[in-house]
């Protein structure tokens, strides 16, 4: 038996400068421009580096939810931060080296074990997350709804 495969298709074009558009079919364009950091002149537009942080952390997010749902875990707040570092790699390239992701969810009161259950089991199937070849710290808090 074949394992399913999936193809995402993105096409990139440059504008000038250091200035690109990420376009997919039937989606809004994307301006992506270098960051600050490497030369880039506009701390408004998205980078190559915050997709990439904020592809592990919207996707711990998503895969989180979905698995809350299918556990019966009741989500009445979740919000996931990440920070990612850029440097000399053991490898000797530089690059992202490190990943850390904070992931706050508010639930019920007696579900707070289910919640952190959920939360690693989302890093642990999030397809970006397992597909990085960096180390990536989750930090996991747990908060409580009040009536």
């Amino acid at each position: 038996m074949q394992a399913k495969e999936f193809s995402f298709p993105v096409s990139v074009e440059w504008l000038g400068d250091t200035r690109v558009a990420t376009r997919i079919d039937g989606k809004r364009e994307i301006e992506t421009s270098s960051p600050l950091e490497f030369r880039g002149k506009d701390a408004t537009i998205w980078s190559p580096e915050d997709f990439f942080v904020g592809a592990a952390a919207s996707c711990v997010a998503i895969t989180l939810s979905g698995i809350a749902e299918r556990r019966g875990l009741p989500l009445r707040g979740l919000e996931v931060s990440g920070t990612g570092v850029v440097g000399g790699r053991e490898d000797g390239k530089f690059g992202f080296s490190r990943m850390s992701l904070r992931v706050a969810i508010k639930t019920d009161p007696g579900q707070e074990e289910l919640a952190r259950e959920v939360a690693q089991k989302a890093e642990d199937d999030c397809l970006v997350a397992v597909s990085l070849d960096l180390p990536i710290e989750l930090a996991v808090e747990v908060d409580t709804a009040s009536d």
